[in-house]
């Protein structure tokens, strides 16, 4: 699906219409509405493609304007934001920041894997990391943390591992609305 089909709009729309379709479809899928730990990955999930497809239709938008989106910020500063909220452990915001950086090189993938270590999506992590060495193929932290991701990977398949992941999922999910 293209951009604009995500947002439920029509290719050629302008950016006052993907503005309101956005903010009305993040009202429907913002991980804070759901209790549950698989609802809430889902709806994370969700955010993340609307985020982006809001950003690519934004920028395609047809009111004649050729410049960037308003909300995007230079790549060092996203960079930045993104560590600090990495450092308070605070992941899914650090994700929403880093994915407002003017564009893409190595060190924003690795920042993207670092995020997803976080949030315990080992698979994702592995994936932005290779990109980021695929980008910089001599940078030995980049393939340090990829080889640490996949064998996370491969630990978190076993069983003991995932039935430890479920539990903790299940009691950070009960710590936080129990307090």
């Amino acid at each position: 699906m293209n951009a604009f089909e995500v947002l439920g709009l029509k290719s050629g729309a302008d950016r006052q219409t993907v503005h309101q379709a956005y903010r009305a479809l993040v009202k429907t899928c913002h991980p804070d509405l759901f209790e549950d730990p698989e609802q809430r990955k889902i709806a994370q999930q969700k955010l993340i493609e609307l985020n982006r497809a809001y950003e690519e239709a934004y920028k395609l938008a047809g009111d004649g304007q050729t410049g960037p989106v308003y909300h995007t910020v230079p790549l060092d500063q996203a960079l930045a934001i993104a560590e600090k909220l990495i450092d308070q452990q605070r992941f899914e915001t650090a994700l929403l920041q880093l994915g407002r950086a003017e564009f893409k090189d190595d060190r924003w993938f690795f920042v993207e894997g670092k995020i997803m270590l976080g949030m315990k999506q080992y698979a994702t992590a592995h994936q932005a990391l290779r990109e980021a060495i695929r980008l910089n193929p001599d940078n030995r932290e980049y393939r340090a943390l990829a080889l640490e991701a996949a064998l996370l990977i491969k630990k978190h398949q076993k069983l003991p591992y995932r039935v430890a992941d479920w539990a903790e999922k299940t009691f950070n999910f009960r710590k936080k609305h129990t307090l």
